[in-house]
């Protein structure tokens, strides 16, 4: 939070030579300059005045600098010994660059780590209560791979908007009434597949999706008779109390559970089960519908493809009208997504009573809706009325969610509180379908299908991800136990796969390698987790008391870097807060580990003879730990003392 305080310094000084300037109200911006020799932080104020005055910008920062900031910095508590303020001067850009006081710096940083287990976790939220939808997997088949960049997104936003004062609530939603869960209760029911796989190891919803629900779609091919039944079944689902709906309701429950075991081995959390069934047969679907038709949002097409169904209109003369009822009265993915994203934010009257569904890896309890009363637990927490509901699908579904929030928006003329947060998919590199068997000759890259059955399952790619992780930490630590083996390839695994799903863009594919993402080097999770243990190394192997530090001894440019890149934590937290983009976190752990490495390999810290200088950087280890440690939990990544 000190880097903070820089910069807050930094704009009192500015705002002050404004105003004596005459331009008290001139609006300017900081940055970080684009090399180390220019500086710790520019500005451009400069520009802005040049352009009032008709001056040359380098004129005017020379001018600005000599006649008005140096004047500042030397007068007053401006002047003091306590100014994270070393100097100031202007560039021939034009730009006016400033220096930080290092001495400064590194005591105000360092006592703040060393002090405050939550060192750098920012008050962006102020309570507002948030809701995050993700994972929402068709309950129909296991996760792959795409699947986990979703999850990963979803979960790492959580935390990131948990440690900064959110009150966040994790929504998993449950399509439990659609196409897909209706494909297996018609291969069950109708088609004679038998109810459990022949291989007893098997996974159910490994079963249901790589064998089931690819076979029926086949099937749909040659024997029509069994689409009608699949229309009969989707019926039976949304009334939700015949034979079929509860035999529907244990295979979602079977397979619910199973991408549930799936989700918590990569340490993520959820706070409820929502069933979109439920959506239906509460009527908040019907209210819903009611208010979509008074308000002629959506109207009953007479002709054309569409005849016998309710539309929305397209956004534009050229956009496609989009089904919400079909002509049997069955409803589609929109039309629930409606009421669900109303009763999201409180715009509707709650219709759910809510139970205990299991506890969870954090020793946290998952909760479900229920309509039925007598599972109702009045203990639960609040759900629903939150001010800002974040729903994390993939671009492919930008435009649905685009007709969605100004729907919404016009309940109680809500704007800009249901946001959808897209992201492309992810693809398997070559190398990787190769080690897990897949054949896609000669292309680079192999894009998935649920529905052809072209995937990779997110339990096979952590399996083999943790199996390599294994066989390297081994042979790395030949005197580890089986114990430790394990503990650790489990957490390097984790790690390597949660890192690379958020160190993107959310607008790029991610070509997956699991070769690549568990390297000790470069751009990984390993790489990080390698320079948090380095530092656990050297502090488990002194038996110094860190005390009586001297700050003015931490000046050598490896130590004033890492001094930076700690003040910087809640800049890079707030920042992903308020933007929703994990990039950057993943970006300053590996900006913090490759600083730290620097320090590591070229400062002496055991070794130094002087033992005021010793102590100082043991205390500057330490502070870097607690940063590092803070990031890594907003990013899922398990901090190792050994590797």
């Amino acid at each position: 939070m000190t880097f903070r305080a820089l910069l807050d310094e930094i704009r009192q000084v500015v705002s002050a030579g404004l105003t004596d300037l005459g331009y008290p109200q001139e609006s300017f911006d900081l940055s970080e300059p684009p090399r180390p020799e220019f500086g710790d932080v520019s500005s451009n104020v400069a520009f802005q005045i040049g352009k009032k005055l008709n001056r040359k910008p380098y004129d005017v920062a020379r001018d600005f600098v000599e006649n008005h900031l140096k004047l500042i910095l030397g007068d007053g508590e401006k002047g003091s010994q306590r100014s994270l303020i070393l100097s100031v001067e202007a560039h021939p850009g034009g730009y006016i660059n400033f220096r930080a006081n290092y001495e400064n710096l590194a005591e105000m940083t360092l006592i703040q780590a060393l002090e405050n287990p939550s060192y750098g976790f920012y008050n962006v939220g102020n309570g507002t209560h948030v809701v995050i939808e993700h994972t929402s997997v068709n309950p129909n088949k296991a996760l792959h791979v795409g699947h986990l960049r979703n999850v990963i997104l979803g979960d790492t936003i959580y935390r990131t908007l948990k440690t900064t004062n959110h009150n966040v609530t994790v929504l998993n939603y449950v399509d439990d009434s659609g196409l897909q869960v209706a494909d297996i209760v018609v291969a069950f029911k109708f088609a004679g597949f038998p109810l459990e796989p022949a291989e007893k190891s098997m996974k159910f919803d490994h079963y249901c999706g790589d064998h089931v629900y690819v076979k029926i779609n086949e099937l749909y091919k040659t024997d029509p008779g069994l689409e009608e039944r699949r229309r009969l079944v989707m019926k039976e689902l949304e009334h939700g109390t015949s034979e079929l709906a509860r035999f529907a309701s244990t295979i979602v429950s079977r397979v619910l559970h199973e991408q549930l075991m799936t989700c918590w081995k990569m340490k993520v959390h959820y706070d409820l089960l929502n069933f979109e069934s439920q959506i239906v047969i509460s009527k908040l679907w019907e209210k819903s519908f009611n208010w979509l038709k008074d308000k002629q949002i959506v109207h009953l097409a007479s002709e054309g493809k569409n005849k016998g169904c309710w539309v929305i209109k397209g956004e534009s003369e050229s956009a496609d009208e989009k089904v919400i009822v079909r002509s049997d009265f069955t409803t589609t993915y929109i039309a629930k997504d409606i009421p669900y994203g109303a009763w999201k934010l409180g715009l509707v009257q709650d219709p759910f009573y809510y139970y205990k569904f299991s506890d969870q890896w954090d020793n946290t309890s998952l909760w479900a809706t229920t309509l039925d009363s007598s599972k109702s637990n009045k203990d639960h927490p609040k759900f629903g009325s939150a001010d800002r509901a974040i729903t994390i699908i993939d671009s492919r579904q930008s435009r649905l969610q685009s007709i969605i929030s100004g729907i919404l928006s016009q309940f109680q003329l809500i704007e800009n509180r249901y946001h959808h947060l897209a992201y492309e998919p992810v693809t398997l590199s070559s190398k990787t379908a190769d080690l897990l068997g897949v054949d896609i000759g000669d292309k680079h890259s192999m894009h998935m299908s649920g529905r052809k059955g072209v995937y990779v399952n997110a339990d096979y790619v952590i399996e083999m991800a943790r199996s390599k992780a294994y066989d390297e930490v081994r042979s790395r630590n030949p005197t580890f136990s089986e114990e430790q083996l394990c503990k650790v390839a489990e957490a390097i695994s984790i790690s390597a796969i949660r890192y690379n799903l958020v160190k993107y863009d959310l607008d790029k594919i991610i070509n997956f390698d699991i070769v690549e993402s568990l390297s000790l080097e470069g751009d990984t999770g390993p790489y990080v987790q390698y320079a948090y243990a380095r530092s656990q190394r050297l502090l488990e192997k002194s038996t110094e008391e860190i005390s009586q530090l001297s700050f003015c001894l931490l000046n050598k440019e490896p130590e004033t870097m890492l001094i930076k890149a700690i003040a910087k934590l809640d800049l890079v937290v707030e920042e992903a807060a308020r933007t929703l983009k994990p990039k950057s976190i993943a970006r300053y752990v590996h900006m913090m580990a490759t600083a730290f490495n620097l320090f590591y390999e070229t400062v002496p810290v055991l070794k130094e003879p002087d033992r005021e200088k010793r102590v100082t950087r043991l205390a500057l280890v330490v502070a870097f730990c607690r940063t590092l440690k803070n990031a890594f939990y907003l990013l899922g990544i398990e901090p190792l003392n050994e590797m």
